[in-house]
């Protein structure tokens, strides 16, 4: 056997994590936009509960260099998609929505965090498999201003805003491990 090719059996016996959800062929049924946005959850989900994983309760309120706190990102990701899955229905935000962007910063136990983490992940899941029948080029407004955008641009939105967010939270999470 060649050096080259014993090389990559080698690799090839070693164990390979999963690919990202983008990857794994999943959701077929949901029109590619939609997937995309689906597919960005499904990887927020996975990359929060490993880098979450034996915070404590002080590690995940923690604002270690004035960094917003993990518990912070978790919050603001998934009522931010309610918000903005909102707009993308239609919608404008309601009381209790203008009353939880205030309240974004309060402290919660852990267990109350990774509740209303998963019900808001699963909600918008839900929500944008809905929007997947609704034309992309739909006009939408948001805020009081009505900003014009589509629902297609609030989709894309979802995703891009969820993932910059995920990188905070992973960022603040690897300064409190290595604290």
């Amino acid at each position: 056997m060649e050096a080259g090719s014993e090389g990559m059996q080698q690799r090839a016996e070693k164990p390979v994590s999963a690919p990202e959800p983008w990857l794994r062929g999943t959701h077929g049924e949901v029109p590619a936009v939609a997937r995309g946005v689906v597919h960005a959850l499904e990887l927020a989900r996975e990359d929060a509960a490993r880098w979450t994983a034996g915070l404590s309760e002080q590690a995940l309120h923690s604002r270690p260099m004035g960094l917003p706190s993990v518990a912070w990102q978790m919050r603001h990701m998934v009522r931010s998609l309610d918000r903005l899955l909102s707009y993308a229905e239609g919608r404008q935000l309601s009381q209790a929505q203008l009353q939880a962007l205030q309240t974004e910063d309060e402290p919660c136990s852990g267990g109350q965090l990774q509740a209303e983490w998963e019900l808001g992940l699963q909600d918008a899941e839900r929500r944008v498999k809905a929007l997947a029948a609704v034309d992309p080029e739909t006009p939408r407004g948001v805020g009081r201003r009505q900003l014009p955008t589509t629902v297609g641009g609030l989709l894309v939105h979802l995703a891009d805003h969820t993932q910059r967010h995920l990188g905070q939270l992973v960022t603040t999470a690897k300064v409190i491990r290595a604290g």
